[in-house]
């Protein structure tokens, strides 16, 4: 994100963008039901009508805010692949350290895609459909690469990695850095190593 609703946001970003930003910074910190769009609104340093002139409800903006922070985590994997393209076991295993980093961090607040499930039961809610379909690409995504990588069951392991990461999320939420969320990296790890590969790869 170029800028930060507590940062400052820059007056010469386009509004649509700057609500975005505000909305990333302020759904992510607090939540997002109890984030009002007055709230919004001043962060990004507009007024409601040009915000509902962008994004015609909240609920709108927040399944924008879903796929603005799925685009961003899906750059961020690509970004820590590049390096070993052509070696997608290395791939793996440069996704997992990078993942457990992440989950180390003091201001990480977990997915918040997950956290936006938890929020939103309604199947019917915007936000809920790009909720479902973030999940359901990211695993597509995990599967194609553990396959890739000549694991003999990639399914299974990229459901056994799937599971992990989202209780290693759910736990750095309510234990913080000092629960075994943060041992993500070492669990994986251990778990990938348990899985057979095809002796070519």
């Amino acid at each position: 994100m170029r800028t930060t609703a507590h940062s400052g946001i820059k007056a010469e970003i386009p509004p649509r963008e700057r609500i975005l930003d505000a909305a990333r910074d302020l759904f992510y910190s607090r939540g997002i039901r109890c984030v009002s769009v007055d709230e919004i609104a001043s962060a990004a340093q507009t007024n409601k009508m040009t915000l509902y002139r962008h994004f015609e409800s909240k609920d709108l903006l927040v399944a924008e805010y879903l796929r603005s922070m799925t685009a961003s985590a899906l750059a961020r994997d690509e970004e820590v692949m590049r390096p070993y393209a052509g070696n997608p076991y290395a791939q793996l295993r440069a996704l997992i350290e990078s993942t457990g980093n992440e989950l180390r961090n003091e201001v990480h607040r977990g997915c918040p895609v997950s956290n936006a499930a938890v929020e939103f039961p309604d199947k019917d809610h915007p936000a809920r459909i790009v909720i479902e379909e973030c999940k359901s690409n990211y695993r597509s995504r995990l599967v194609k690469l553990c396959g890739d990588a000549g694991y003999l069951e990639p399914d299974r392991l990229a459901d056994e990695l799937f599971l992990l990461f989202e209780g290693a999320c759910a736990n750095v939420q309510s234990q913080g850095t000092v629960g075994p969320g943060v041992k993500f990296t070492k669990m994986a790890y251990a778990l990938i190593d348990t899985h057979a590969r095809r002796a070519a790869a």
